[in-house]
Protein backbone atom coordinates (compact mmCIF):
# COMPACT_ATOMS: atom_id res chain seq x y z
CA UNK A 1 0.00 0.00 0.00
CA UNK A 2 0.97 3.76 -0.76
CA UNK A 3 -0.06 6.03 1.55
CA UNK A 4 0.20 9.96 -0.22
CA UNK A 5 -0.83 13.16 1.62
CA UNK A 6 -1.23 15.87 -0.29
CA UNK A 7 -0.45 19.47 1.75
CA UNK A 8 -3.06 21.73 2.39
CA UNK A 9 -0.68 24.44 0.83
CA UNK A 10 -0.35 22.53 -2.53
CA UNK A 11 -4.17 21.82 -3.35
CA UNK A 12 -5.68 25.46 -2.00
CA UNK A 13 -4.69 28.89 -1.68
CA UNK A 14 -4.05 29.47 1.75
CA UNK A 15 -3.76 33.33 1.56
CA UNK A 16 -7.20 32.91 0.54
CA UNK A 17 -9.94 31.50 2.79
CA UNK A 18 -11.77 28.60 1.35
CA UNK A 19 -10.16 28.58 -2.31
CA UNK A 20 -8.72 25.40 -3.80
CA UNK A 21 -6.04 25.51 -6.48
CA UNK A 22 -7.88 23.83 -9.02
CA UNK A 23 -4.93 23.53 -11.18
CA UNK A 24 -2.54 22.02 -8.92
CA UNK A 25 -5.38 19.51 -7.64
CA UNK A 26 -6.23 18.32 -11.02
CA UNK A 27 -2.49 17.72 -11.00
CA UNK A 28 -2.00 15.74 -8.09
CA UNK A 29 -5.22 13.83 -8.95
CA UNK A 30 -3.83 12.74 -12.77
CA UNK A 31 -0.51 11.71 -11.01
CA UNK A 32 -2.49 9.49 -8.03
CA UNK A 33 -4.26 8.17 -11.01
CA UNK A 34 -1.08 6.54 -12.29
CA UNK A 35 -0.16 4.29 -8.88
CA UNK A 36 0.06 0.76 -10.01
CA UNK A 37 -0.97 -0.15 -6.16
CA UNK A 38 -3.43 0.07 -3.19
CA UNK A 39 -3.60 4.03 -2.29
CA UNK A 40 -4.59 5.64 0.94
CA UNK A 41 -5.03 9.61 -0.07
CA UNK A 42 -4.62 12.63 3.24
CA UNK A 43 -4.89 16.22 2.55
CA UNK A 44 -4.34 18.99 4.87
CA UNK A 45 -6.46 21.52 5.52
CA UNK A 46 -5.01 24.67 3.53
CA UNK A 47 -7.48 27.73 3.55
CA UNK A 48 -10.10 25.60 4.98
CA UNK A 49 -9.76 23.89 8.48
CA UNK A 50 -6.67 26.09 9.10
CA UNK A 51 -8.84 29.70 8.72
CA UNK A 52 -11.18 28.29 10.88
CA UNK A 53 -9.11 26.74 13.26
CA UNK A 54 -7.12 29.75 13.64
CA UNK A 55 -9.27 32.03 13.60
CA UNK A 56 -11.02 30.27 16.74
CA UNK A 57 -7.70 29.13 18.53
CA UNK A 58 -7.70 25.23 18.05
CA UNK A 59 -4.75 23.36 17.70
CA UNK A 60 -3.50 20.35 18.11
CA UNK A 61 -3.18 21.06 21.78
CA UNK A 62 -5.42 23.66 22.88
CA UNK A 63 -9.47 22.54 22.68
CA UNK A 64 -12.89 24.49 22.14
CA UNK A 65 -15.87 23.14 23.89
CA UNK A 66 -18.36 25.08 21.64
CA UNK A 67 -20.16 22.97 19.29
CA UNK A 68 -20.63 25.31 16.42
CA UNK A 69 -16.52 26.14 16.48
CA UNK A 70 -15.91 21.90 16.28
CA UNK A 71 -18.91 21.89 13.24
CA UNK A 72 -17.34 25.08 11.55
CA UNK A 73 -13.65 23.33 11.23
CA UNK A 74 -15.15 19.83 10.30
CA UNK A 75 -17.90 21.37 7.71
CA UNK A 76 -15.07 23.17 6.04
CA UNK A 77 -12.80 20.33 5.87
CA UNK A 78 -15.40 18.30 4.27
CA UNK A 79 -15.88 20.85 1.70
CA UNK A 80 -12.22 20.54 0.55
CA UNK A 81 -12.34 16.90 1.08
CA UNK A 82 -15.43 17.16 -1.73
CA UNK A 83 -12.94 19.15 -4.39
CA UNK A 84 -10.31 16.25 -3.56
CA UNK A 85 -13.00 13.71 -4.20
CA UNK A 86 -14.31 15.31 -7.39
CA UNK A 87 -10.64 15.93 -9.13
CA UNK A 88 -9.41 12.30 -8.62
CA UNK A 89 -12.99 10.87 -9.78
CA UNK A 90 -12.57 12.93 -12.85
CA UNK A 91 -9.43 10.81 -13.53
CA UNK A 92 -10.97 7.75 -12.54
CA UNK A 93 -9.80 7.13 -9.09
CA UNK A 94 -12.52 5.14 -7.09
CA UNK A 95 -12.05 7.42 -4.24
CA UNK A 96 -14.47 7.41 -0.95
CA UNK A 97 -14.02 9.74 2.44
CA UNK A 98 -13.27 9.28 5.27
CA UNK A 99 -14.03 11.49 8.15
CA UNK A 100 -11.49 11.71 11.08
CA UNK A 101 -14.21 13.38 13.08
CA UNK A 102 -16.77 10.34 13.57
CA UNK A 103 -13.59 7.94 13.32
CA UNK A 104 -11.49 8.65 16.41
CA UNK A 105 -10.81 10.54 19.28
CA UNK A 106 -7.69 11.96 21.74
CA UNK A 107 -8.20 10.15 25.35
CA UNK A 108 -7.11 11.99 28.41
CA UNK A 109 -3.23 11.47 27.65
CA UNK A 110 -3.52 13.00 24.23
CA UNK A 111 -3.13 9.67 22.36
CA UNK A 112 -4.88 9.07 19.33
CA UNK A 113 -7.46 6.68 19.39
CA UNK A 114 -8.09 6.31 15.74
CA UNK A 115 -9.89 2.18 14.35
CA UNK A 116 -8.67 1.78 10.62
CA UNK A 117 -10.46 -1.52 10.22
CA UNK A 118 -12.67 0.79 8.04
CA UNK A 119 -9.66 1.68 5.97
CA UNK A 120 -8.49 -1.67 5.46
CA UNK A 121 -12.60 -2.58 4.29
CA UNK A 122 -12.70 -0.56 1.92
CA UNK A 123 -9.19 -0.74 0.32
CA UNK A 124 -9.73 -4.82 0.11
CA UNK A 125 -13.02 -3.78 -1.74
CA UNK A 126 -11.22 -1.67 -4.43
CA UNK A 127 -11.90 1.42 -2.94
CA UNK A 128 -9.26 4.31 -2.48
CA UNK A 129 -9.97 6.40 0.94
CA UNK A 130 -9.36 9.67 1.44
CA UNK A 131 -8.80 11.29 4.71
CA UNK A 132 -8.06 14.49 5.76
CA UNK A 133 -6.71 16.76 8.65
CA UNK A 134 -9.82 17.60 11.49
CA UNK A 135 -11.48 18.68 14.64
CA UNK A 136 -11.26 15.57 16.75
CA UNK A 137 -13.13 14.38 20.33
CA UNK A 138 -10.76 15.28 22.69
CA UNK A 139 -11.26 13.92 26.66
CA UNK A 140 -10.95 17.06 29.18
CA UNK A 141 -10.51 19.32 26.25
CA UNK A 142 -13.80 19.44 23.90
CA UNK A 143 -12.46 19.33 20.71
CA UNK A 144 -8.63 19.37 18.97
CA UNK A 145 -7.16 19.27 16.25
CA UNK A 146 -5.76 16.09 14.31
CA UNK A 147 -3.20 17.05 11.36
CA UNK A 148 -2.78 15.18 8.50
CA UNK A 149 0.79 14.22 9.19
CA UNK A 150 -0.22 12.59 12.33
CA UNK A 151 -2.91 10.58 10.45
CA UNK A 152 -0.05 9.78 7.90
CA UNK A 153 1.89 8.23 10.88
CA UNK A 154 -0.98 6.88 12.20
CA UNK A 155 -2.18 5.36 8.95
CA UNK A 156 1.39 4.31 7.84
CA UNK A 157 1.72 2.37 10.62
CA UNK A 158 -1.13 0.70 11.13
CA UNK A 159 -1.88 -0.36 7.62
CA UNK A 160 2.12 -1.43 6.56
CA UNK A 161 2.38 1.17 4.31
CA UNK A 162 5.33 0.54 1.89
CA UNK A 163 6.06 3.52 1.01
CA UNK A 164 5.04 7.37 2.69
CA UNK A 165 4.64 10.32 0.51
CA UNK A 166 3.96 13.77 1.37
CA UNK A 167 3.28 16.49 -1.37
CA UNK A 168 4.47 19.59 -0.29
CA UNK A 169 4.62 23.53 -1.14
CA UNK A 170 8.28 23.19 -1.12
CA UNK A 171 10.71 20.21 -2.93
CA UNK A 172 12.10 19.28 0.01
CA UNK A 173 13.30 19.90 3.26
CA UNK A 174 15.91 22.84 3.02
CA UNK A 175 19.70 23.38 4.98
CA UNK A 176 20.74 26.63 6.22
CA UNK A 177 22.25 27.67 2.74
CA UNK A 178 18.92 27.11 1.08
CA UNK A 179 19.73 23.35 -0.32
CA UNK A 180 17.34 20.67 -0.53
CA UNK A 181 18.32 18.10 1.63
CA UNK A 182 18.20 14.35 0.35
CA UNK A 183 17.98 12.62 3.03
CA UNK A 184 17.39 12.81 6.72
CA UNK A 185 18.22 10.73 9.77
CA UNK A 186 17.68 12.89 12.53
CA UNK A 187 15.66 16.45 13.61
CA UNK A 188 19.21 17.59 14.75
CA UNK A 189 20.15 17.46 11.05
CA UNK A 190 18.14 20.30 10.15
CA UNK A 191 17.16 22.11 13.50
CA UNK A 192 18.68 25.39 12.66
CA UNK A 193 17.40 25.72 8.87
CA UNK A 194 13.64 24.43 10.56
CA UNK A 195 13.48 25.86 13.85
CA UNK A 196 10.80 25.10 16.25
CA UNK A 197 8.05 22.67 15.65
CA UNK A 198 5.17 25.38 16.30
CA UNK A 199 4.03 27.68 13.98
CA UNK A 200 1.45 30.20 13.19
CA UNK A 201 0.13 27.23 11.16
CA UNK A 202 -2.11 25.09 13.94
CA UNK A 203 -0.50 21.95 13.09
CA UNK A 204 3.05 22.80 12.76
CA UNK A 205 5.16 24.01 10.03
CA UNK A 206 7.87 21.44 7.88
CA UNK A 207 9.56 21.16 11.45
CA UNK A 208 6.45 19.24 12.81
CA UNK A 209 6.79 17.20 9.47
CA UNK A 210 10.02 16.17 9.90
CA UNK A 211 9.42 15.13 13.45
CA UNK A 212 6.22 13.09 12.47
CA UNK A 213 7.70 11.56 9.91
CA UNK A 214 11.01 10.24 11.46
CA UNK A 215 9.06 8.25 13.89
CA UNK A 216 8.46 5.60 10.55
CA UNK A 217 9.61 2.65 10.14
CA UNK A 218 8.83 2.91 6.32
CA UNK A 219 10.53 4.87 3.82
CA UNK A 220 8.91 8.95 3.81
CA UNK A 221 9.75 11.23 1.52
CA UNK A 222 8.70 14.90 1.29
CA UNK A 223 8.52 16.63 -2.00
CA UNK A 224 6.82 19.44 -4.37
CA UNK A 225 4.02 18.87 -6.45
CA UNK A 226 6.40 18.68 -9.74
CA UNK A 227 7.65 15.41 -7.71
CA UNK A 228 4.53 13.66 -7.74
CA UNK A 229 4.95 11.66 -10.90
CA UNK A 230 8.83 10.32 -10.04
CA UNK A 231 7.91 9.57 -6.48
CA UNK A 232 4.56 7.54 -8.02
CA UNK A 233 7.19 6.79 -10.39
CA UNK A 234 9.45 5.25 -7.83
CA UNK A 235 11.99 7.30 -8.70
CA UNK A 236 14.17 9.19 -6.22
CA UNK A 237 12.70 12.58 -4.99
CA UNK A 238 12.78 15.49 -2.43
CA UNK A 239 13.86 14.27 0.63
CA UNK A 240 14.20 11.19 2.08
CA UNK A 241 13.11 10.70 6.16
CA UNK A 242 14.41 8.65 8.18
Amino acid sequence: MILVKLGGSVVTDKDTPETVDEAALGRAAQALAGVDDDLVVVHGGGSFGHHFASEYGVSRTVGTEDYSEVVGIHDAMCRLNGAVLDALHAEAVPAVPVHPFSAGFRNAVADLVFPTGQVRTLLREGFVPVLHGDAIGHEGKGATILSGDELVVELAERLDARRVGLCSAVPGVYDDDGEVVEHVTSFADVAGALGESESTDVTGGMAAKVEELLALDVPATIFDLDGLDAFVAEEEVGTRIG
